[in-house]
């Protein structure tokens, strides 16, 4: 039986963080046109915040990452809306291996984020590159888009009602 588990990010943590995300991100972004193989590193390393992020182990092993940043510390979101006055949290650096995906582990470990941030009744938010297979997923658990561009979408997801809301913490 595979068996995934959580654990807080560490700082020491970012290059495997970074170079999951060159992987994962790269035929997108070779699709668009956008594809450089040191800024998408770079760009991770810029916003990492380890205090935010959980790792994602598979079987004991590296599989992946997900952070939940109160939005009030998600600083520019690039072309987006700003959302550093407003309640609620922002999902992003969310990737798993290539060899995870598709197998539920993206659907749990969402859900899981998703239920800390309900348990504290608050929204979350996201953005993902315009034809993203994760686009589908983030619409299965609740997630409508709130705005878009060419390239890129933001969506919303609104808290979902819970029996122990407010009682726990979203970290």
């Amino acid at each position: 039986m595979i068996t995934w588990s959580m654990r807080p990010a560490r700082a020491e943590d970012v290059e495997a963080v970074a170079d999951l995300r060159a992987v994962v991100m790269r035929d997108d972004l070779v699709r668009l046109g956008f594809y450089d193989e040191h800024q998408v590193r770079q760009r991770l390393r810029n916003r990492f915040r380890a205090e935010h992020t959980w790792i994602v182990e598979v079987d004991g092993a590296f599989a992946g990452c997900a952070a939940l940043v109160p939005n009030a510390e998600v600083g520019d979101q690039g072309h987006g809306p700003d959302h550093r006055d407003t309640e609620g949290f922002w999902l992003e650096h969310f990737y798993l291996a290539p060899e995870t995906q598709g197998r539920g582990f993206g659907t749990a470990v969402l859900r899981e984020l998703l239920d800390r941030a309900d348990a504290a009744g608050l929204p979350v938010r996201l953005q993902s590159l315009r034809g993203s297979a994760a686009v589908r997923l983030y619409e299965r658990e609740g997630f409508s888009v709130e705005t878009e561009t060419q390239h890129d979408l933001w969506m919303i997801r609104p808290p979902r009602a819970t029996a122990d809301a407010g009682l726990r913490s979203p970290r």
